[in-house]
């Protein structure tokens, strides 16, 4: 497979740029992307994406490789035609065990967002096996039954091998799709880089108003957000979950990992950008999902998820570090929290100035350069925070404990980082729920994720799923986003 930036976007494509790319010099330089980058254009290249922003297509060969060079860059993402599924079929597999009337209600969404898709339901050794056959013949799927219980991922793979299709649509049996969802997320496969697609999930309308319910629909860990992004490790959006999920059947022929009762989706994932495939995330395609309402299902659920950490470390390494942080923040933050403001100050201009150097090309390198540090330094220190509160809260909690007595202030001041994160996160969100009881679920939903990624961490026995991992210590320029000759491309 060839790596996605090297092949041209197909010519039915266009691309938008991303809502958070800063567009200077009268489209000349681009800044953004995953990981930033400045990205300088050729003056064709300007006038390229300049057409491509009031809605024109790329033009010709050159155009589309550079279309292709900053959708894969994370700067800019397609615009994919949703009437137009790719040949080759589709067929919606889905998992169950004993859940008959989920099961039935999401047969019926489907016959009537997608009649006539090909549906294999698969029980995976359910203790009423069969009802699940009884309901999938009433809506005219087909049903596998499993004899011994392997896990929603074994299940997966027993319906994956039985499709013939070039396209296969993972649902689970507690989800419900809207209108489109499918022709949306397919219409991403049209293009022969990407192995997979995922609609957003969003909470389904279960009646209840709670605490609980308010939190989820806010915050479940299955919701990637509204922004369209290119999926991967270091990314906006790293993995999108099997909840959910379109993929291309060549692209992945063992499907999931089967030994793994949770993250297998954010393994696959990862396998396949390593095997040099795209993975797209569709907000636009949506799927409402049967989010847990009651404590100790949420608790529960939000530990088993972290205990994948360990696992995803043994097979990814330090992708799965809680946080990202180039070495000239952490040195910043350091000298911060020691005290030192001058010398943070001092490092600061330093790094100001290094990368001043590198954006030498631009007009106005020191206003970028300062705005790329501040902004970066911001950002670790916000993922600092995060990281705080939802891995290394059973520390943090242990130092206000030992604490308490001796300094009060230390105490203090170790349950305010703790609570910290989630008031921003109030702020910047502004969820249907007062700021007191979102900081207190969700502390206590991060605690529980946190413990679950020490018990993984501890039976992997490492300790890679709790350390932050340093990244490229300065964003870096680039002149040529086409591979090519600058001559030859617009870029």
């Amino acid at each position: 497979m060839p790596s996605p930036a090297s092949v041209p976007l197909p010519e039915s494509v266009g691309v938008f740029l991303d809502r958070g790319i800063r567009v200077i010099e009268s489209g000349r330089v681009l800044i953004g992307g995953s990981p930033t980058r400045v990205i300088r254009l050729s003056a064709a290249g300007a006038r390229a994406v300049g057409r491509w922003r009031k809605g024109d297509l790329p033009r010709g060969w050159a155009e589309r490789v550079l279309a292709r060079r900053l959708v894969a860059a994370g700067v800019a993402h397609p615009c994919v035609d949703p009437l137009t599924r790719p040949p080759g079929g589709v067929t919606v597999v889905i998992p169950v065990r004993d859940r008959q009337r989920e099961l039935r209600r999401l047969l019926a969404a489907l016959d009537a967002t997608d009649p006539g898709t090909p549906v294999i339901v698969v029980d995976d050794a359910s203790a009423a096996p069969e009802a699940t056959g009884n309901i999938s013949q009433r809506f005219g799927a087909e049903v596998v039954y499993r004899t011994e219980r392997g896990g929603a991922a074994a299940a997966r793979n027993t319906g994956l091998e039985r499709c013939d299709t070039a396209f296969v649509a993972f649902i689970d049996s507690d989800c419900v799709p809207e209108p489109g969802w499918l022709d949306r997320t397919l219409a991403h496969l049209a293009d022969p880089v990407v192995a997979a697609a995922a609609p957003r999930i969003l909470a389904l309308d279960s009646g209840d108003d709670g605490a609980l319910a308010r939190f989820e629909a806010a915050r479940s860990p299955l919701d990637m957000g509204p922004d369209p992004a290119s999926v991967g490790p270091g990314g906006p959006v790293s993995y999108v979950p099997s909840a959910a999920l379109v993929v291309r059947r060549e692209a992945c022929p063992g499907g999931f990992d089967a030994d793994m009762p949770v993250g297998e989706d954010v393994d696959l994932v990862w396998r396949l950008t390593d095997a040099g495939w795209a993975v797209r995330y569709e907000p636009t395609a949506t799927v409402r999902h049967d989010h847990r309402l009651r404590l100790g299902a949420l608790l529960a659920r939000r530990f088993d998820y972290g205990t994948s950490a360990g696992p995803l470390a043994a097979r990814h390494g330090d992708r799965v570090a809680p946080a990202v942080i180039s070495p000239w923040s952490a040195a910043i933050l350091g000298l911060m929290l020691a005290g030192r403001p001058a010398a943070a100050a001092a490092l600061t201009v330093t790094a100001i100035g290094l990368l001043a150097r590198r954006l030498s090309g631009i007009r106005s390198p020191v206003p970028e350069a300062a705005r790329m540090v501040g902004l970066g330094t911001l950002g670790s220190a916000r993922g600092m925070l995060f990281a705080m509160g939802r891995v290394w809260t059973p520390a943090v909690l242990a130092a206000v404990v030992l604490t308490a007595v001796r300094s009060p202030r230390a105490a203090a001041l170790a349950g305010g980082a703790l609570a910290l994160p989630h008031v921003v996160e109030w702020r910047r969100c502004r969820p249907a729920l007062d700021p007191a009881r979102w900081t207190g679920v969700g502390l206590t939903a991060d605690a529980a994720y946190a413990a679950g990624v020490w018990r993984g961490a501890i039976r992997e026995r490492t300790l890679v799923p709790l350390l932050p991992r340093l990244s490229t210590a300065l964003p870096r320029p680039h002149s040529d986003t086409t591979g090519g000759s600058p001559r030859s491309t617009p870029a």
